[in-house]
């Protein structure tokens, strides 16, 4: 079973119908296997209910174990209009006590990855089919799928404040994601984002 994922989440899966999960080609269901194959952020997972297991396609490896809850919770949920009204995690309800302590997105990871190289942030950001906003020192948008967009925002330190970066979300998500799900996409932004290892 993957990790963070509630023996729940997959029964759930593994009963939904899959007309429903796959409409407007939001997904593919392989009949045989009872999986979901899904592309999120440019790469396709192919998810099996039946054994609680989520990899790529390809064979490369996940991103952050948190995401096996996102993309888990995002496949069981109805698809809903995107608004194009970016909101931070805690313009959520009840999101200003809940991202905090243990679930403070760790956007800490970007400020302290770039510092105030912002050519190679955006750089980084390009490479992962990132869309430039007009917003902070460097923005960019990035479509995890058609009805799923994040920004990530960003300024470079001066003699009073470090760099900093945050991450924002559409307002739509405010009715489809539960907090602990919005709280697994950021960090699966954050850690994707990050700078590579040399």
């Amino acid at each position: 079973m993957s990790d963070y994922l509630d023996t729940s989440h997959w029964k759930m899966l593994a009963e939904a119908d899959p007309a429903r999960l796959c409409r407007r080609d939001r997904c593919r269901h392989d009949a045989d296997s009872g999986s979901f194959i899904i592309r999120l952020w440019g790469t396709e997972y192919r998810i099996e209910p039946r054994r609680g297991e989520i990899a790529r396609e390809d064979g490369g490896p996940l991103p952050h174990p948190y995401f096996n809850v996102f993309i888990v919770s995002y496949l069981l949920q109805d698809e809903i209009e995107v608004t194009g009204e970016w909101v931070s995690e805690k313009d959520f309800p009840g999101g200003a006590t809940f991202f905090r302590g243990p679930h403070l997105l760790p956007t800490k990871v970007l400020a302290d990855g770039y510092g105030d190289d912002l050519e190679a942030f955006a750089q980084r950001c390009q490479d992962l089919g990132g869309t430039k906003l007009p917003l902070a020192d460097a923005a960019y948008a990035f479509t995890i799928a058609a009805d799923l967009p994040v920004a990530v925002l960003y300024w470079i330190g001066d003699a009073d404040f470090p760099a900093e970066a945050k991450v924002l979300f559409d307002r739509s998500l405010i009715a489809r994601l539960p907090l602990d799900v919005v709280y697994s996409l950021g960090v699966t932004v954050c850690h994707r984002l990050a700078p590579r290892e040399p």
